[in-house]
């Protein structure tokens, strides 16, 4: 597939998809496992499973925005913080 006519790369169509299985996969979670009511986390934030998810994207934007003011590119280091990121967000926020 040429993805040239929106100048995007491989790995900018990966993250992309990613994104969309995120959702499909918290939509598909949701119907099995309701779980309606917000949870209080450690920031005292009343949070959905869907807020941690945009809570953890966003954080993990700028986790790697940050990586590559630092340190560059390969941003092996900055996906190991974001994973670790997630699980903190999802298990405590």
């Amino acid at each position: 597939m040429d993805l040239s006519w929106m100048a995007w790369t491989w790995p900018t169509a990966a993250f992309f998809l990613f994104i969309l299985l995120c959702l499909i996969a918290m939509g598909i979670w949701e119907h099995f496992v309701p779980g309606g009511a917000p949870r209080r986390g450690v920031l005292g934030l009343h949070t959905t499973r869907g807020d941690r998810l945009f809570i953890t994207l966003l954080g993990s934007a700028f986790i790697s925005l940050a990586w590559l003011g630092l340190f560059s590119t390969p941003l092996w280091g900055a996906l190991i913080i974001s994973i670790v990121y997630s699980v903190v967000v999802f298990k405590w926020v």
